[in-house]
């Protein structure tokens, strides 16, 4: 809407014409709306420092309805096991996802290892028969816990990051559920807990189509784990340096 109304208002020529002035008006809305469906790098400093903030502050699922107001990220190596638990077998195309992310986001160092002992970040691929009894008996450990959602994460965290995430998949509902589904829960469970409704160009809002990890959510990871984004750090320290982070991860990914 901020870019519909400054086309409107920094119109190149002025009509005489009442109608003209709404046809141009009309057509700036036709870009805009063109933009939220393309690339992050249509989308503003404002855009993207606000997708930060709704994301990375808060949590969709949190105890008792209590949000962290403060950055929870994982420091050292995230250590990845798949546990496809499937009809289908999926530990392929999830290893090649999370195999991917170091190379998207600098910062991130990822390993899939073979015991889930050592493992700080477990993905469950399951059926979706399978999906509440393997959140209640892996994730949550209590058989009466509440299953919310069509796929799930959840985070472990305090104010010096993330201890461990747990993320379960839904792997028979179609390719597009699958897809989203993977990189949307993997992509939360490194940091960026909380959803909105008004973020078209990302993953993180339920009401988008989105299926793969789109370049508006690589500007949030890559401001989440540049080092200048600390653990623990309330909004406000964070709103300090993030114009700056931000202008570098522009550069990285442009």
């Amino acid at each position: 809407m901020i870019h519909y109304i400054s086309a409107c208002l920094q119109a190149k020529y002025h009509f005489r014409s009442h109608g003209r002035t709404m046809l141009a008006c009309l057509l700036s809305a036709a870009v805009l709306i063109a933009g939220w469906t393309g690339s992050a790098s249509a989308a503003s400093d404002i855009e993207l420092v606000r997708g930060f903030n709704l994301t990375v502050f808060g949590a969709e699922y949190s105890p008792l309805g209590i949000q962290s107001r403060y950055v929870r990220k994982f420091r050292g190596t995230v250590k990845f096991k798949v546990h496809n638990l499937s009809s289908k077998n999926r530990n392929s195309q999830a290893r090649r996802f999370i195999q991917g992310l170091s190379g998207k986001i600098r910062g991130l160092k990822t390993q899939i290892v073979g015991g889930s002992g050592s493992a700080n970040f477990n993905v469950y691929v399951v059926d979706r028969a399978d999906y509440k009894d393997t959140v209640r008996s892996k994730v949550y450990r209590r058989a009466n816990a509440q299953v919310p959602g069509k796929c799930l994460v959840r985070s472990v965290f305090s104010r010096n990051g993330i201890v461990r995430s747990d993320a379960v998949i839904v792997s028979d509902e179609g390719e597009a559920l699958f897809k989203r589904c993977l990189a949307e829960e993997i992509l939360q469970g490194l940091g960026p807990l909380n959803e909105h409704t008004s973020l078209r160009q990302s993953m993180f809002n339920d009401r988008t189509k989105h299926t793969n990890f789109t370049k508006f959510d690589r500007y949030i990871l890559n401001m989440l784990y540049d080092k200048r984004i600390q653990n623990g750090a309330s909004p406000k320290t964070v709103n300090a340096v993030l114009p700056a982070v931000l202008r570098d991860v522009r550069r990285h990914l442009n």
